[in-house]
């Protein structure tokens, strides 16, 4: 081994590249100053605010499966993927996206391998065996289908742009014959019990993940994904609610290289000032949206009034529209136990000041989408 560092070392293959093979974490010597120990400190603070915050939400199960396809869509977008939040809620809907069918079944995987997870640790402990089954879900019937989903790789892979070789690779994970030795090295940290703050400890575990780079397909992914699954087990949010890749998104160039710093130069402590950096503006932007959606409500209670739209049905099919973004009149005909026509009625007054749009296009068969909520939750999308 040779070029070591206490993040690991790099090892010349037989082939000629060169492949780096990771220490055991936790890093020795961490060196956290008092600079690290206050945005420590705040990151806590903005993760807790983030945790309260859904208790004044007019509904915080919707509030976080939208903030799930968001995080799925910017996490996919990393990759290369343009799907938009319209589209996955047009798919969501069973209506035929505009968009590339492959690139929403992308996104919509990255929604269920979070729900697999986040439904087995309920009762399970995050495993190896866990990490595994949500990269299947993941995966599977994706254009990465053939690239062994829930598997450990037994090839070796790189990371480069594309059209690259693996001898002009930025990095070359650790070869194939060490990576299941790894990740099970790997699963004992995660599980291990000692008095590293979770913050600091979720923060070696994405980049560990992401230098032993396990599977042929999807690790960018599984690697943030992670992140929203440990502080979940361990109990810091309730919810599902830190979702880091906005954040990483728009400082890809700095993520990437932050990360090879660490294993380059060993640079532990800059990885952990950009993670505790970004926890603590996605958790602040993230409050910031729910306080737009509480006022959102607000806004729209005062539109009905404003247009002499009365009556209980309309201030119910407001709260509807919380909990179902995209909508149809049959929908709003049964949740409301109103007749059709006056279900159509109301809709159309509900289009009329700008609160449903139609997105069909059609004469019959029309569907709605509640447009400035999503808005809300599309902000930064585009970035």
């Amino acid at each position: 081994m040779y070029k070591e560092n206490r993040a690991g070392g790099f090892v010349r293959q037989k082939e000629g590249y060169e492949a780096f093979i990771p220490e055991s974490l936790p890093p020795t010597d961490l060196d956290i100053d008092e600079e690290l120990q206050l945005l420590l400190s705040k990151a806590d603070s903005a993760l807790a605010r983030l945790d309260g915050v859904t208790q004044v939400l007019p509904n915080p199960d919707l509030f976080v499966a939208m903030y799930v396809k968001k995080e799925a869509l910017l996490s996919s977008q990393i990759e290369g993927t343009q799907a938009s939040l319209q589209g996955v809620l047009e798919f969501e809907a069973n209506m035929v996206p505009k968009e590339d069918i492959n690139e929403i079944r992308e996104v919509v995987n990255y929604i269920k391998a979070m729900h697999h997870g986040m439904d087995n640790l309920e009762s399970k402990d995050l495993s190896l065996d866990l990490i595994n089954e949500i990269h299947k879900c993941l995966i599977r019937g994706t254009r990465g289908t053939n690239r062994l989903p829930g598997q450990i790789r037994n090839v070796q892979n790189w990371i480069g742009p594309p059209g690259s070789t693996i001898y002009d690779a930025i990095f070359v994970p650790p070869p194939p014959e060490k990576a299941e030795e790894l990740m099970l090295d790997f699963e004992e940290f995660i599980r291990a019990k000692d008095k590293i703050p979770t913050l600091i400890r979720i923060a070696l575990i994405h980049a560990q993940f992401e230098t032993i780079h396990p599977y042929l397909d999807g690790n960018g992914r599984m690697g943030r994904l992670l992140i929203t699954f440990y502080l979940y087990w361990k109990g810091v949010l309730s919810r599902p609610l830190l979702y880091l890749s906005f954040y990483l998104k728009r400082n890809r160039d700095e993520y990437y290289t932050i990360l090879n710093n660490i294993r380059f130069k060993g640079d532990w402590e800059s990885w952990l000032e950009f993670f505790f950096k970004g926890v603590i503006e996605v958790s602040n932007n993230s409050i910031d949206t729910a306080k737009k959606i509480i006022q959102l409500k607000e806004e729209l209670i005062e539109r009905l009034l404003e247009n002499n739209i009365s009556g209980v049905h309309a201030v119910r099919l407001i709260d509807i529209l919380f909990d179902r973004p995209v909508i149809t009149v049959k929908d709003v005909s049964e949740y409301l136990g109103i007749s059709s026509q006056a279900a159509n009625k109301l809709v159309t007054k509900f289009e009329d000041i700008d609160i449903l749009a139609e997105i069909t296009g059609k004469k019959r068969y029309k569907k709605f989408i509640f447009y400035g909520y999503v808005k809300i939750i599309d902000e930064g999308m585009h970035a």
